[in-house]
């Protein structure tokens, strides 16, 4: 997709379709395109050599009518405003379908973490956060990792937040390290999730999914934890790529050999049980379930084509282009939506926020039933949604979040 796609302008698309199958008001629809606070910020911070670096950094707060918003915070040097706009209005969404009481938010930098040293980036997260730190807080805006960004990067957040407020505030970040009021099972959550709804999506369209092959484009956190928790459900992953390049196996992966190699090498290039495979060619695969876990607009309408997977679970934010959609839609492929795919992630925050809040804390059995409860849920209303309005679930996901998000800013009313 050329750069000059606007991911917002995606996102709306997306929203019109939904939306007007819900006969949405005037009003209402105005209220719910347009976000509610965008924040842009300079972020000085000086380098290991003695210079002083400006970033720049973002804040979108799309909806607070369920909640106080919700959204990681990346580092990449692609951020801009549009993209971030379009991430937190897709936050608002997924906290709907999921159920959970948060509205939608993201955040970002720009800057390449890997020409950065620790301390830099440190430097960098404790001053993002010093520019914001007035509009965020356990119930305005709670922050969580995102691309590029971990657990220390947020136990710095955590830490920034405290030091302003001269008291520990656990419950300002999701995404921390356990020792600080972290939840089990966080960090696994959002593949974990990405395991759930495509079982349950194969399980809807009678495939066995013992017998199902896999494709993952992105063996990241989400892409990594899927590959694992898939393999344990009997799948067999035959392609993994990530930005290095990418193998392939027919006869299935080593799923645990391959997180060696990454752990070491970090890239899926060159690993020495399977074959090499170029990116690209990852579309091209002849495969049941086709995993996106990378970044956005990766399934457009030049690859769309070229794609055999039967199922496609997002497990990326926004990786599949509107006219890609309709495409793979048009020819019976049952596309899953980031908003529903990936909510795992969110789903846990929410619960690692409601432990912060209580100071009490669950065992990852209890975090992990509880996930598979509430994603299964959801998964549920998606399709019930998909098959009484006759849409497919992309279109379906969105009646669910905006009837939701909706409903809510009609019962609250405009303040003036």
């Amino acid at each position: 997709m050329s750069q000059n796609h606007s991911m917002f302008d995606a996102m709306l698309q997306e929203f019109s379709g939904a939306a007007k199958r819900l006969d949405l008001e005037p009003s209402i629809w105005e209220i719910l395109t347009k976000p509610m606070r965008q924040i842009i910020v300079s972020c000085p911070v000086q380098m290991d050599d003695g210079s002083v670096r400006v970033f720049k950094g973002f804040r979108v707060q799309y909806s607070m009518m369920l909640g106080p918003c919700k959204g990681g915070i990346r580092f990449h040097p692609g951020v801009n405003l549009d993209e971030v706009t379009a991430l937190a209005a897709w936050m608002t969404w997924k906290c709907a379908i999921a159920h959970i009481p948060f509205g939608g938010a993201k955040g970002g930098v720009v800057c390449d973490p890997a020409t950065l040293s620790t301390r830099e980036i440190e430097a960098l997260t404790r001053r993002y956060i010093a520019e914001i730190v007035d509009a965020i807080g356990p119930e305005k805006d709670i922050p969580a990792p995102d691309v590029n960004t971990n657990a220390q990067v947020m136990a710095w957040v955590m830490d920034t937040y405290s030091m302003h407020h001269g008291r520990t505030v656990t419950a300002v970040v999701t995404g921390k390290p356990v020792e600080l009021g972290g939840s089990l099972g966080r960090r696994e959550a959002t593949g974990r999730g990405v395991t759930i709804i495509t079982r349950e999506a194969a399980k809807h369209l009678g495939l066995d999914i013992t017998k199902a092959t896999v494709a993952i484009q992105g063996f990241g956190n989400v892409g990594s934890v899927a590959a694992a928790l898939l393999t344990e459900l009997g799948a067999k992953i035959v392609a993994v790529t990530d930005h290095g390049g990418g193998v392939h196996d027919p006869d299935g992966l080593d799923v645990a050999a391959l997180q060696r190699h990454v752990d070491e090498h970090r890239t899926v290039a060159g690993f020495p049980h399977a074959d090499p495979l170029d990116g690209a060619a990852l579309f091209d695969m002849d495969v049941d379930v086709l995993v996106p876990a990378a970044l956005g607009n990766q399934i457009t309408a030049e690859n769309a084509p070229r794609i055999k997977a039967k199922i496609i679970v997002e497990g990326a934010n926004g990786p599949t282009t509107p006219e890609a959609h309709a495409r793979l839609h048009k020819r019976g492929v049952f596309m899953i939506p980031d908003i529903l795919a990936n909510s795992g992630g969110v789903t846990a925050s929410y619960f690692e926020w409601v432990q912060d809040r209580y100071g009490y804390f669950w065992t990852e059995a209890e975090v992990n039933d509880r996930l598979e409860r509430k994603l299964c849920e959801a998964f549920t209303d998606v399709l019930d949604t998909s098959l009484s309005f006759e849409v497919d679930l992309r279109a379906a996901a969105y009646i669910v979040a905006i009837r939701r998000v909706a409903g809510a800013t009609r019962m609250r009313g405009l303040y003036a």
